[in-house]
């Protein structure tokens, strides 16, 4: 079984492309923090990753550069000859994702909620909703 999952930030914005067969595919890094360990700097990881076709369209649109993103997909890895040497790189082909966090986490400012005076509840506008 060959399965990952991760939450981390988008350490720039995602790039949505289309391949020469006519798929499009978004292609972005996470940076995931390791768990402190006692009298050590804090470590992290970098994870490039690349989703296909919907969930690639959407993670284009909807998400930016330090906003929190989990996900879920498997590892891959790829052979590049350069120089008659063959280097290995692994990457995350995104399956799943979810929206962590909030707007206001990546430094984009939202606007201020419309709250319903009667109930007290916030109204919220459903063209604004990723799905």
């Amino acid at each position: 079984m060959n399965k990952i999952i991760i939450k981390g930030r988008l350490t720039r914005d995602p790039e949505l492309k289309t391949g020469g067969n006519g798929i499009e595919y978004c292609k972005f890094t996470v940076a995931v923090d390791r768990r402190k360990v006692k009298d050590k700097e804090q470590e992290t990881d970098f994870f490039d990753c690349t989703a296909f076709n919907n969930t690639g369209a959407a993670i284009s649109k909807y998400m930016a550069k330090g906003r929190e993103i989990l996900i879920e997909g498997r590892m891959e890895s790829s052979k590049v000859k350069k120089d008659d040497q063959t280097r290995t790189y692994w990457g995350i082909t995104v399956d799943n994702f979810e929206f962590c966090g909030s707007r206001n986490d990546a430094g984009t400012s939202a606007p201020a909620p419309v709250v319903d005076p009667q109930s007290g509840m916030e109204q919220v506008d459903p063209e604004g909703l990723p799905f």
